[in-house]
């Protein structure tokens, strides 16, 4: 497959992927919207856009052609790719993109990394370091201890160190940690 023109043209392949679990999954969409599309030809649903609704003026009908046609490529995926690798290497490399995005999505919520608005180049990569040192951490504790880090915050925020003052004398009280929490830390002390 060639795509672009003149001197962008470049030459690109498409690699195909069947797998159970997807099928599975795309056939069960695939009978929700078109149950849905069944409902707005009947007029018990409001109308909306959906792929296996066919309309022409007023008249709604069901495009049953693109529903075989969809039942046909269930679980089917292709991945467009320049690269000169082996499919496998392809495929996995894409679904590495899912650890990305989920590094991200982390990112933002259990680590609550916000935008902060610098100016200066110094201020930008200081909080980007600080970020990805965090995300990094937090990818090790996930990977070592098989816990997501929401989870592992929540076991850990119970544990506290008590200091009390009587008659000027201070007193640490240490620390309660249950067998569980132990574990926990000993398989990061062990990395």
């Amino acid at each position: 497959m060639n795509t672009g023109k003149g001197v962008a043209r470049t030459s690109r392949r498409i690699i195909y992927q069947y797998r159970a679990k997807r099928a599975s999954l795309d056939l069960s969409n695939i009978d929700k919207e078109l149950a849905k599309a069944e409902r707005m030809v009947a007029g018990t649903a409001q109308f909306k856009r959906n792929r296996f609704l066919k309309v022409s003026g007023a008249k709604r009908e069901i495009n049953y052609d693109l529903v075989a046609s969809s039942r046909l490529k269930a679980g089917i995926k292709g991945y467009v790719t320049d690269l000169d690798a082996p499919p496998q290497e392809i495929i996995n490399a894409y679904h590495q993109l899912f650890e990305v995005e989920r590094s991200f999505r982390m990112a933002k919520s259990d680590l609550k990394a916000r935008p902060i608005f610098h100016h200066r180049r110094d201020c930008i990569e200081a909080h980007l370091t600080v970020v990805f040192a965090a995300l990094a951490i937090a990818r090790t504790i996930q990977s070592t201890t098989g816990l997501s880090i929401k989870k592992f915050i929540q076991k850990l925020a119970i544990i506290r160190t008590g200091i009390i003052s009587v008659n000027g004398n201070e007193y640490v009280i240490p620390p309660r940690i249950s067998d569980e929490v132990k574990a926990i830390l000993a398989k990061l002390g062990s990395r």
